[in-house]
């Protein structure tokens, strides 16, 4: 029987674990040279792991049938390059058929390091998102249940859009962006409309997710004079107490600066989704925006030829997936059913080991309708062109 069962379930955030050679093997050969290998220098006990995956780029037989003998409790298992389908498609397709969802969001795992450097040239960073969309559209191929996530940096808007035309070639369905601005500009920028309307046109929706700005706070925020906090791998390159602080922080800016620039008015069919930032900043943003445009429309010509509330905007075009440990309950209370999305995060551990038993617990009394808005339904009006 699978985890998630009497009920559809559709996943917004699931990984690759992408192995040492993944962009290199995917480049072109004129750019091959110049992409790095794939850097576990900070990967913590994540290293021993990927090494062991990268000799056989499979599990052994042996722990594929222990893992899969695991079930419905697969997803409380081993995670990361230990998980079943971490970096093998075939596998995947298995843990996918233990785990019950009938649909889910493949992202990179570290491969974004390199597509989104800001330091790196344009060539390398649009070469190494090219290989990554090979390999990722190659992982999700055998499978119609996987909708691969391309990478796309915005840094140079004809090289976004002729890297985008070639990521819905390969049939990806979703475009990740950096949230960040692009280059020097706005995402809001005109030389960027042509690939919004692009990507409107086409009915893939942009995401944003963790890992699209730099995770750390300013290095002087960590420095108290005592010893520094390790994060959950034990080193100090990932995510720490204080980190998560200000880990939504790109994200709102991003989202409020493609409103207030009309980019969700100019093009309705656009639609968005952030994903692994959290979602309890979602209702206060909104009631932040209204008040925005309605103080600001007065001396701002564009706020005031928006002609609709952000907070309707944002409620017909975009979604946010909550962390398991947040009240996804009170930010429907809050706001509206119509918002928040479902994600496992499978194989990453940060979903936990019984995501549906911790959302489940914050629906607690909502009924059938809100119940299939946040499992499915949302997340399927961001699919809703690839119906």
């Amino acid at each position: 029987m699978a985890y998630a069962r009497n009920r559809t379930y559709l996943d917004a955030d699931s990984h690759l674990m992408e192995l040492p050679d993944f962009l290199r093997a995917h480049a072109d050969p004129g750019i091959r040279d110049r992409i790095p290998d794939i850097d576990f220098a900070n990967g913590g006990r994540l290293t021993e792991d990927m090494e062991l995956a990268a000799q056989n780029r499979a599990h052994p037989p042996e722990t594929v049938a222990d893992l899969t003998a695991l079930g419905d409790d697969l997803i409380a298992g081993p995670k990361g390059y230990q998980a079943l389908g971490a970096f093998n498609p075939a596998e995947r397709t298995t843990a996918l058929d233990l785990l019950g969802f009938a649909q889910q969001f493949v992202f990179a795992t570290f491969s974004v390091g390199v597509a989104f450097d800001p330091k790196a040239d344009l060539d390398i960073r649009y070469g190494a998102a090219r290989a990554h969309n090979r390999g990722m559209a190659e992982f999700c191929a055998g499978d119609d249940r996987l909708i691969g996530v391309a990478l796309l940096p915005l840094d140079d808007p004809q090289m976004a859009a002729a890297e985008m035309s070639h990521a819905l070639e390969l049939g990806l369905g979703a475009m990740w962006v950096p949230h960040r601005p692009a280059a020097c500009a706005s995402p809001g920028h005109t030389d960027l409309d042509p690939v919004w309307a692009q990507m409107a046109e086409a009915g893939v929706p942009f995401v944003l997710h963790v890992g699209g700005d730099p995770l750390q706070i300013k290095p002087e925020w960590m420095d108290t004079g005592r010893p520094m906090p390790t994060d959950w791998l034990g080193g100090g390159e990932n995510v720490r107490g204080k980190d998560m602080v200000a880990l939504h922080h790109a994200a709102e800016t991003f989202v409020g600066v493609m409103v207030l620039d009309g980019v969700l008015s100019r093009h309705p069919n656009l639609r968005g989704g952030v994903i692994e930032l959290g979602a309890a900043w979602v209702p206060p943003m909104l009631r932040r925006l209204d008040q925005i445009v309605e103080i600001w429309k007065r001396s701002e010509p564009e706020l005031a030829a928006l002609g609709e509330a952000p907070s309707a905007q944002i409620t017909r075009q975009m979604a946010f997936t909550p962390y398991p440990f947040e009240d996804v309950g009170a930010m429907i209370r809050d706001s509206n059913e119509n918002l928040y999305l479902f994600s496992s995060d499978y194989p990453h551990i940060e979903g936990g080991r019984n995501p549906l038993g911790r959302f489940n617990s914050s629906l607690e009394g909502f009924d059938d309708h809100v119940l299939d808005r946040f499992f499915a339904d949302n997340m399927a009006d961001l699919l809703e062109s690839r119906a």
